[in-house]
Order: C-alpha cells, then sequence, then structure tokens
C-alpha cells in the first residue's frame, strides 16, 4: 500500500471533537432539551460554565502533547465564532497540528483570515503510514476503508460515543474526546490495541473480508 507520510515530530498524539467554547455541549448552560424536556445528560459534558470545560481541554492537551510532539486533530476544533478557533491554538503548547475537517470547522475549511497557516496541515481525509502502520483518518465514521482487509486501521470522531462503545467492528475506533475523560490518545496505545483486535467490516456481505482469490483493493 502507498500511503502518504505526516510531517510528524516527537510523539504523536490524536484526538477529536473537542468543541472549544460550543455553549450547548456543556450541561450547565445547554439549551438542549429531550422531549420530556430533561437536560440530554448523554450528550453534554458535565461543567457548569464554558470555561470551565475550556479550561479542561487545554489542560489535558498540554499536560501529554509537547511542544516538539505531533496533535492530530480530526475534527470540530471549536465552536461559537471564529475568535475561538484562534484562543483555542493560542493557548496550546503544542504547534505541530494536522487537522481533518469536521461539520463544524467551516471558518477553517473556508481559510478565513489564512487560518490554515497555523496547522502543519488541513484536509477532509487522510490515508497515513504512522510508526509502520497504515490508517484512514476520517471525521466521520466509515463502515468500509481502503486496506481494511489488510489491517488498515480506521480512525474517525463526529459521533461522540463513550469508552464503552467507542470501538467499531474490527480495526475502528472514535478518538472523539468523549470516550477518553476529554484526553488526546496517544498513537502507540491505539496501535497496541489495535493489533489484538481482528479485521472487520459494518458492511453485510464485503467482499474484501472473503478469502477470493484475484481480489485487489
Amino acid at each position: 500500500m502507498k500511503f502518504d507520510k505526516l510531517d510528524i515530530t516527537g510523539n504523536v498524539f490524536i484526538t477529536s471533537d473537542t468543541h472549544y467554547s460550543h455553549k450547548n455541549i456543556v450541561r450547565g448552560v445547554t439549551n438542549w432539551r429531550t422531549p420530556e424536556g430533561e437536560i440530554p445528560i448523554n450528550a453534554t459534558r458535565d461543567f457548569d460554565t464554558i470555561e470551565q470545560m475550556n479550561e479542561a481541554l487545554v489542560r489535558n492537551i498540554n499536560a501529554v502533547v509537547g511542544y516538539y510532539d505531533t496533535l492530530i486533530h480530526l475534527g470540530d476544533f471549536s465552536f461559537g465564532g471564529f475568535e475561538n478557533v484562534e484562543k483555542f491554538l493560542n493557548r496550546l503548547v503544542c504547534k505541530n497540528i494536522h487537522l481533518v475537517l469536521g461539520n463544524h470547522d467551516h471558518h477553517i475549511k473556508y481559510n478565513r483570515d489564512g487560518i490554515q497557516d497555523r496547522f502543519l496541515s488541513v484536509q477532509q481525509y487522510l490515508e497515513v503510514k504512522i510508526k509502520d502502520e497504515y490508517f484512514v483518518l476520517c471525521h466521520y465514521p466509515l463502515q468500509s476503508w481502503h486496506g481494511l482487509s489488510k489491517g488498515v486501521i480506521h480512525l474517525h470522531g463526529h459521533v461522540h460515543l463513550p469508552k464503552n462503545v467507542k470501538f467499531g467492528n474490527g480495526k475502528k475506533m472514535d478518538v472523539g474526546v468523549e470516550g477518553n475523560e476529554l484526553n488526546p490518545y496517544l498513537i502507540d496505545d491505539i496501535i497496541k490495541i489495535m493489533g489484538k483486535r481482528e479485521v472487520g467490516s459494518e458492511m453485510i456481505d464485503d467482499h474484501h473480508l472473503d478469502d477470493i482469490i484475484g481480489i485487489v483493493g
């Protein structure tokens, strides 16, 4: 397989769906309600204020991701206005950030005020080789992906899965902060975890999983 190589220094970390400054994801100030009029506990984070959540996100990343390390972020970086993109970036110690765009990253997607220059790279989708392992990286979860049957690891965000259900069938994982107590993942730990998982797909009758002679791809 011929996958791209990222510009990487130091230790490599990955995360997704930080939603920096997203009011409605904060339980203490959210306007979200269930049909019964209750605050949706599973869809909100246990903070009283936006500032408390922002502090936790910044603290958790800076505690492990150093200046010379690399952070791969799989989208939904911030929320609530363009100024929050810059505020979050300015508070992070790490300056080597690759961003795979999420559905809330429109300011970055359209490069407002040249904001993409603050990242090492910005893209919609990545097929990369890191530490001799192959990855398909996307904000959105995929049912099947390039190299699935060859053990390629698919990491995604978007769905905010909790810890107990963050793994899909096979070598697939939601790396959003909800599944890791608002912390980023060290890529070495993910490689170890995925090394123990069998190849699989959510698709029914995916021929890429069959032992058929002559199939390529």
